[in-house]
């Protein structure tokens, strides 16, 4: 990589390692579990975005398109399955910390 690539690439890199810090942050400060759901998002983006750059960088722009898009679909299964848990577990608690979950038992 060199010259206006490698510019390219650090700039996005930069932006992408601020991304995943904010991630990481909001699913191991907050006990909210919508918060880890939006950290979650978070990495995920990162990730698509660290993707994109990758492939235009290296010009494999086609395998990095097809690999995000299978990202993205396999994003919102989880995202989907998750969102699904936690309405079931405010519904039964009345509350989304995950510090009650410790009383759920069976």
């Amino acid at each position: 990589m060199m010259g206006a690539n490698w510019q390219l690439f650090t700039g996005f890199a930069f932006f992408v390692i601020m991304v995943l810090i904010a991630g990481l942050y909001c699913i191991l400060v907050t006990r909210n579990l919508m918060r880890v759901i939006i950290g979650l998002e978070l990495l995920t983006k990162a990730v698509t975005l660290l993707i994109i750059v990758a492939g235009y960088v290296t010009g494999q722009t086609a395998l990095a398109q097809s690999l995000v898009i299978t990202l993205i679909i396999i994003e919102v299964v989880v995202i989907a399955v998750a969102a699904g848990v936690i309405l079931s577990i405010y519904r039964h608690n009345e509350s989304l910390a995950a510090s009650n979950l410790t009383s759920l038992k069976g």
